[in-house]
Parts: C-alpha cells; sequence; structure tokens
C-alpha cells in the first residue's frame, strides 16, 4: 500500500489509480460514477490520503442510515 501514499506518486498517478481502481466510469447507466470521482478528488489533489476518502465517505454514509432509522414510522 505504500506505493499508494501521496509522497511516492505524482498527482497523474493518483489520477490514473483511482480510474483503474473504480472501473467503468462513463457514468452512462445512472450518472452515479461522477459522484464517486469527486469523493476521491482530494486524494488525486494530493490534500488526503486515499484510505482518508474512504474512510470519510463511510462515516457519512453510517450516519445517514442512523438518521433514516431514527426517522423511521416502523420504530
Amino acid at each position: 500500500m505504500e506505493e499508494y501514499l501521496i509522497k511516492n506518486t505524482t498527482r497523474e498517478q493518483r489520477e490514473r489509480i483511482v480510474m483503474e481502481s473504480l472501473g467503468n466510469i462513463d457514468a452512462s447507466c445512472d450518472g452515479c460514477a461522477s459522484g464517486i470521482i469527486e469523493m476521491y478528488e482530494p486524494y488525486i489533489e494530493g490534500k488526503m490520503e486515499l484510505r482518508e476518502c474512504t474512510m470519510k465517505f463511510n462515516a457519512r454514509y453510517v450516519k445517514d442510515m442512523e438518521r433514516e432509522q431514527k426517522s423511521s414510522c416502523n420504530m
């Protein structure tokens, strides 16, 4: 994983890492790919490590799920 750290990569390498990791990012299916790419923009720009971007997304996802459960009428 050391090879993916910001200090060991150029901007171009980080962009390629993200694009190759995401696979098909044409966004032709439902337009969701652009949001996924934005999630990793801080990594590409060298501001946040790849792991931190993923953790930030996961934290926000869990928080949104908790909010949905609390507002549900089924509880």
